[in-house]
């Protein structure tokens, strides 16, 4: 009984924080439709970070994808993958907030293509420059990348970001489950 009463407010917790990071995108979004797409960019702070609108009508960074279609059943298997997993990392409530985070993220992201086929972007920060070289090796051949600004996101994003990064610092730093003296095999003579 005390191990479902656990399940059952895990599971309130992520579904807690899905929902709060789903209303908060969908909140800010709206209000950036409704301020900044007249005027598409105000300076919060010098140009270090504006609020800029944009409609980006492709996948994270602008990245555009044709088939329309095939892009809406990828993110719909790749929210069911994520439920799949928060659902059985039962024992794990580090992993089930980062896969919450990933999950309300997501569903914001997929409610905005699929009410306006495209999601609303407005956060706008000047970071750092990013200049990759071209370069080749054995039979790869890279042409180079050039970031003078960093792409403009949402709070989706940003969720979904800071989910994969607890989820990777999560595996970097985990130790596997040490046996116990119970559950070792005893020694045999």
């Amino acid at each position: 009984m005390n191990n479902l009463i656990k399940r059952v407010s895990h599971y309130k917790i992520v579904i807690g924080i899905t929902i709060a990071v789903l209303i908060l995108d969908q909140l800010t979004k709206y209000l950036a439709r409704i301020y900044l797409e007249p005027v598409h960019s105000v300076s919060i702070i010098g140009n270090f970070f504006r609020l800029t609108y944009v409609e980006n009508p492709g996948i994270a960074f602008g990245i555009r994808i044709e088939n329309k279609i095939f892009f809406a059943i990828l993110s719909i298997l790749a929210v069911v993958v994520i439920i799949y997993y928060v659902l059985t990392l039962r024992d794990r409530p580090v992993l089930q907030g980062a896969f919450a985070l990933i999950l309300g993220g997501a569903f914001g992201n997929l409610l905005d293509r699929f009410i306006y086929g495209r999601v609303v972007d407005f956060m706008d920060f000047n970071f750092f420059n990013v200049n990759l070289p071209s370069f080749k090796f054995l039979f790869f051949s890279f042409n180079g990348y050039s970031m003078n600004r960093w792409p403009v996101f949402n709070v989706a994003d940003m969720a979904v970001s800071l989910g994969m990064i607890i989820i990777i610092i999560t595996a970097l730093v985990d130790d596997k489950p040490k046996q116990t003296e119970q559950n070792a095999i005893p020694e045999q003579d």
